[in-house]
């Protein structure tokens, strides 16, 4: 906690100031998160410090908050290359990254909990950065990312618009740390050996097994006949519909390393 602090001092996130007549101060918490690595143990304890943005009202304390994701077939194109020309890819974390953001928006918060300035109890923050939890914190990180990259000359890719590409050296402005050789990423476990890249999804797996109880349903062959009509059962109870969503959207990340089951999951997806 003192540390997630630390990097609030270092990046200049906030003011304290008397909260202006008219104006709201969002609430923050405490979030406490084990990191784990893709055989499920711990490796870090983390605690950060989150606005509460939920209570956040649209136009007055944001206007956008959308920003791109990675795309999935970007992420296997870009390995996919690195396998083809021999290279080893490395892992690098920005060390609270959203802090870097700069929001544009007049955004009032109120003091940490355990933290509070006994002194000035009655004073609130003015967040000049992207703190986490408010609804335009990854939009804002992203923008200042991408402006760095591209004044540094990095060249945005034309199909995923998160890949940069550089062949040159160049130094980075944010406070990173490194990872060592790239072996879990976004649900994918990666091995890099000298035959290729191999990349599988057995934890991702695993934890969706434990979470849809999938072993209680019936089974059915894969791949599907692509002729098979799909109809009603009028037999059993109606399916809850928000958990048969949550489970389609688990099966088509599974997709990323499973396209044998690509078209099963895609007829599942009309209905």
């Amino acid at each position: 906690m003192q540390e997630e602090l630390l990097q609030f001092k270092l990046q200049k996130v906030w003011t304290p100031i008397d909260l202006p007549k008219g104006k709201r101060a969002i609430r923050t918490k405490w979030v406490y998160r084990n990191k784990k690595d893709e055989r499920g143990i711990v490796v870090r304890n983390k605690a950060r410090l989150v606005a509460q943005g939920y209570t956040q009202e649209e136009g007055i304390d944001y206007a956008e908050f959308f920003a791109p994701v990675a795309r999935i077939e970007a992420i296997r194109l870009f390995l996919a290359h690195a396998s083809f020309m021999g290279l080893i890819v490395y892992q690098m974390d920005v060390k609270s990254a959203f802090l870097y953001g700069t929001i544009e928006e007049e955004v009032y918060v109120c003091q940490p909990p355990s933290f509070e300035d006994l002194q000035f109890l009655d004073k609130v923050y003015k967040i000049e950065k992207a703190l986490y939890g408010l609804h335009q914190a990854s939009k804002a990180w992203y923008e200042t990312l991408s402006t760095y990259l591209l004044e540094n000359r990095y060249r945005r890719g034309n199909i995923d618009k998160t890949l940069f590409i550089k062949k040159d050296r160049g130094d980075i402005l944010f406070l990173m740390s490194s990872m060592g050789e790239l072996t879990f990423f976004l649900g994918l476990k990666v091995q890099q050996k000298e035959d290729g890249i191999f990349i599988s999804q057995d934890k991702y797996v695993a934890d969706i097994l434990k979470k849809f109880v999938f072993t209680t349903v019936k089974v059915a062959s894969t791949p599907i006949k692509t002729n098979k009509e799909l109809n009603t059962d009028e037999e059993v109870e109606d399916v809850d519909v928000h958990l048969y969503r949550s489970m389609i959207g688990s099966l088509m990340y599974l997709t990323a390393s499973r396209p044998d089951i690509m078209f099963a999951v895609c007829a599942c997806t009309r209905f």
